[in-house]
């Protein structure tokens, strides 16, 4: 999160004024398409009701800094996926506490740990972008790296804990609507900002993909383990 924060500056609020467009559709992407699809897939597969809410809860979580990784490998907007990346999670406190009481009918709260993940390292990142910039010129060359390596790890570390319930019938049953999911969500999420009224950048569209198509299950893990 800290090094989302320190990607920030004042002036891309004011850019998000200015390009409000992309900033809609991918919040609507990230908190409407992405749930409401989602339910439909675990029905049309039956999804057994031990997978249910975790899938689900994933789905209402905002894919964090994922998707600015890609962005920024595959040359797309990468200011709109800074900007995007930034206001859905910070969304995410208040709309997947609603979200996953909506649709999974267990209300997962926002703890005080989550505040401490999500707003305190962007917020701080902010001020030290803001006030502090020759740490931010310090700190900016490594921080992909090191978010990378703690982002590898927390994935790793549930993958391991839980690999025999994942190799088992039950969890090799996930893979068919986790595929379903994906190409679904990577289609609309390119084509939505193809259509006339709505037309962006090619960049911009890809971006909107990877919003839609990318999810965090790190964070999805988190909150459900404080809540």
């Amino acid at each position: 999160m800290l090094s989302i924060g320190i990607k920030l500056s004042l002036d891309d609020f004011a850019l998000a004024v200015k390009r409000p467009l992309p900033l809609s559709v991918g919040l609507i992407v990230q908190y409407m398409l992405k749930p409401g699809l989602g339910v439909l897939i675990a029905k049309a597969f039956g999804m057994s009701p031990m997978f249910y809410e975790g899938f689900i809860l994933t789905l209402c979580i905002a894919k964090a800094q994922l998707s600015s990784y890609v962005s920024f490998l595959s040359k797309r907007d990468v200011a709109v996926s800074i900007l995007l990346t930034s206001f859905t999670t910070i969304a995410s406190v208040l709309l997947t506490s609603l979200l996953t009481g909506l649709l999974i009918g267990s209300l997962v709260m926002m703890s005080k740990s989550i505040l401490e993940v999500v707003f305190v390292p962007v917020a701080l990142g902010l001020v030290l972008n803001t006030y502090a910039k020759l740490v931010v010129t310090i700190l900016r060359p490594v921080m992909p790296f090191v978010a990378m390596i703690c982002t590898s790890l927390c994935i790793g570390s549930p993958l391991a804990l839980n690999l025999s319930q994942i190799l088992s019938k039950d969890g090799l049953q996930l893979v068919h609507p986790v595929l379903a999911f994906h190409a679904v969500a990577f289609a609309i999420g390119c084509w939505i900002l193809n259509i006339p009224a709505f037309r962006q950048r090619e960049e911009v569209c890809r971006k909107i993909s990877l919003c839609s198509g990318m999810q965090s299950s790190t964070m999805a893990g988190f909150w459900q383990s404080s809540s």
